[in-house]
């Protein structure tokens, strides 16, 4: 695969000075650098792909096995190499009946038995069956996990928000006891319902913040504190010792990753949100993308066309950072969960098989929401040092139909950062801007420099609807086949994610030390800051 990436590079070299918005004197640009499925668009044509670039794209891809790791994948194979587990989220949300075997056994009907349950109760909550100790309603639930228990649900429940008509919705997951102390402030122990999410009730800090929650609830409700919990956990001995019923607690198996686990019973606050039937057709749009994944060919595949224009712009280009901007307020919180997403499962250096990459990885990935963002950091994306590649997220329609003029400008904001970032500003129109302004000579040329655009600045769009459940799950779905397409050519496994255990490690044992243990054997760094961040013994409560 070597020559493919040295004839990219080549390519590259040869065509670096060509802009983007030359290649547009092809009038089928667009068509020929987009594509489609189930109403979703996928725009290219804003990069300095040309026809060679990305069929050398797709040959690396081709090289790689894309396609049959792919297979691979949804048939249920270990293709998590260092875990010998398989990889099936995509199995949470699968509506066909077809088999998907686990060792020889279909792993469908367990998850449909766990749908089913998780259904039964998000119903029995939402409307009243399933009632609080005092024989009230649950108006209020608290979802207390961190990582993939916490941003994959997070981000989802608030996406659909127009969809609520259940309890409403919290989530905590920092071990700062802010984030649990200024959630349950606001809230009524007695018309709140606590879900724990650890697989293992081990993680230290949904564990820690759950023992503060009981102690709430506990201080209200006395022995009945068990009817206001529920879990997603495997830990039975450990959920029954809290007193949480065994129907209350809903597992998932060890080929569901935490960060692809919000289609099972991590999203479990969302079903209470927002419904059994929205939620299924959340399933639905995932599925419909995991389908087109499967037999689209690689160079109109959505998620495989992502990839490769993230390995072209990583890889070839050398930029090293995405910015993901979704124009929906609702999607506010889609950055931070493509961040874990994308750098914990390809935030690698070391391939498959043990050997050191041979180059570049994940990218950074990082973002905020149209139009603030544009009163924030665009100013870098269009005149910083720094090329930063930007993914753009527009509905045609929004949920709020009396405010059409509002969405119309959002749209129109989010074209004309697109087209700014492509187009740019020469040194000369910035000239004759100044002059408009009333400024000669020197200081004419002095600001023209000020106001110049480089342009040539790449950008994708992802099109679609309306941010509707089903619309939700296509977009999750691409940009977790697009993590999967980019690993794969990387060569690394993106399903594990040694890379944090060190640091938990060593907060266990800095934890006495903080404490006031001795802290002789610490460097001297981590000596000097524990002494100022341990009070005086008498001083602490």
């Amino acid at each position: 695969m070597s020559d493919i990436w040295q004839q990219l590079a080549a390519h590259r070299s040869q065509t670096a000075d060509t802009s983007i918005l030359s290649l547009f004197d092809d009038t089928t640009r667009f068509d020929r650098f987009s594509a489609e499925t189930d109403g979703m668009l996928l725009d290219v044509s804003k990069t300095s792909l040309d026809a060679t670039a990305m069929d050398l794209l797709v040959q690396l891809a081709q090289g790689e096995d894309l396609e049959a790791k792919i297979a691979a994948m949804f048939r249920g194979e270990a293709i998590n190499t260092t875990e010998d587990r398989a990889v099936l989220h995509t199995a949470l949300r699968a509506q066909a009946d077809t088999p998907i075997e686990v060792d020889g056994a279909d792993v469908l009907p367990e998850v449909r038995t766990i749908r089913s349950q998780m259904e039964q109760f998000a119903e029995a909550v939402r409307n009243g069956d399933i009632q609080t100790a005092d024989g009230g309603h649950f108006t209020d639930v608290v979802n207390i996990g961190i990582g993939g228990s916490d941003l994959g649900p997070a981000m989802a429940t608030l996406a659909l928000t127009p969809y609520h008509d259940g309890p409403c919705c919290h989530f905590v997951s920092n071990v700062d006891g802010a984030h649990i102390h200024d959630t349950l402030a606001t809230l009524d122990p007695r018309r709140t319902l606590v879900i724990i999410a650890s697989k293992t009730f081990t993680t230290i800090e949904t564990m820690t913040n759950a023992e503060t929650a009981l102690v709430w609830l506990r201080a209200a409700l006395g022995d009945k504190a068990g009817d206001h919990l529920a879990a997603v956990s495997t830990a039975h001995d450990k959920t029954a010792a809290l007193g949480i019923a065994p129907e209350r607690v809903f597992g998932f198996e060890n080929w569901v990753g935490g960060r692809y686990s919000l289609w099972g019973p991590v999203g479990l606050p969302i079903m209470l949100a927002i419904g059994s039937k929205n939620f299924k057709d959340f399933l639905r749009g995932a599925d419909a993308m995991d389908n087109h994944f499967k037999t689209a060919p690689l160079h109109k595949n959505l998620p495989v066309l992502l990839g490769l224009v993230g390995i072209w712009h990583n890889n070839i280009c050398d930029y090293g950072s995405r910015a993901v901007l979704p124009y929906d307020q609702h999607l506010q919180r889609l950055p931070a969960y493509l961040q874990q997403l994308d750098m914990e499962s390809n935030g690698k250096r070391v391939a498959q098989d043990g050997s050191t990459l041979p180059r570049a990885s994940g990218p950074v990935v990082w973002g905020e929401p149209g139009t603030n963002g544009q009163h924030a950091f665009y100013q870098l994306l269009h005149q910083g040092t720094a090329v930063v590649p930007a993914e753009f997220l527009i509905a045609a329609e929004a949920h709020e139909p009396d405010l059409r003029h509002h969405h119309d400008l959002l749209k129109a904001n989010c074209l004309a950062q697109s087209e700014a970032l492509m187009r740019g500003r020469s040194l000369a129109e910035a000239s004759e801007v100044a002059a408009k302004r009333g400024l000669t000579g020197a200081e004419q040329d002095r600001m023209a420099a000020h106001l110049s655009f480089p342009g040539d600045r790449p950008s994708i769009t992802i099109a679609y609807p309306k941010l509707t459940p089903f619309v939700l799950g296509q977009t999750i779905a691409l940009y977790e086949h697009r993590v999967f397409t980019e690993g794969t050519i990387w060569g690394l496994n993106p399903f594990d994610q040694w890379g944090v255990e060190l640091g938990k490690e060593l907060a266990v044992a800095l934890l006495p030390l903080v404490q006031g243990a001795p802290t002789d054997h610490k460097d001297g760094s981590t000596s000097g800051l524990l002494s100022k961040l341990t009070p005086p013994a008498a001083t602490q409560s």
